[in-house]
């Protein structure tokens, strides 16, 4: 299977400058463990989990002051949607992190994470 059709469409945008407490209540409301940050100045795109807002928030900053810039992945590792689930897995291993963005050129077409890959994985061992 390819990560297309076992990655999340459902993806969660927002700017550099949305405070943690923003990137959490947009995440929490959508379901989803990650937020695709794009930066307009040109820095590409970024990743904030939430394991960042999750080590921010331990450490006592402020989730009303403190910017989503501040804890963004810039040193994403994308995904291309032909790829197989067992190379973003593989990836996922390899770099310790359990979401990939999806990319087809400068697109951002989806967000493949752990949760989707074993999910795909149950499904199509259990005998119908």
């Amino acid at each position: 299977m390819q990560v297309h059709e076992a990655m999340s469409t459902t993806v969660v945008q927002l700017g550099p400058d949305h405070t943690l407490r923003q990137a959490a209540a947009l995440m929490a409301r959508r379901k989803v463990g990650s937020a695709i940050v794009v930066d307009p100045d040109g820095s590409g795109v970024g990743i904030i989990t939430e394991r960042d807002i999750l080590n921010a928030i331990g450490t006592d900053l402020d989730p009303d002051a403190e910017r989503a810039a501040d804890h963004i992945t810039w040193e994403v590792v994308y995904a291309g949607p032909a790829w197989t689930i067992e190379e973003a897995a593989a990836a996922m291993v390899r770099g310790g992190f359990r979401h990939l963005v999806v990319l087809d050129g400068d697109d951002v077409l989806g967000v493949i994470s752990v949760r989707d890959i074993v999910r795909v994985w149950v499904q199509t061992s259990i005998p119908a």
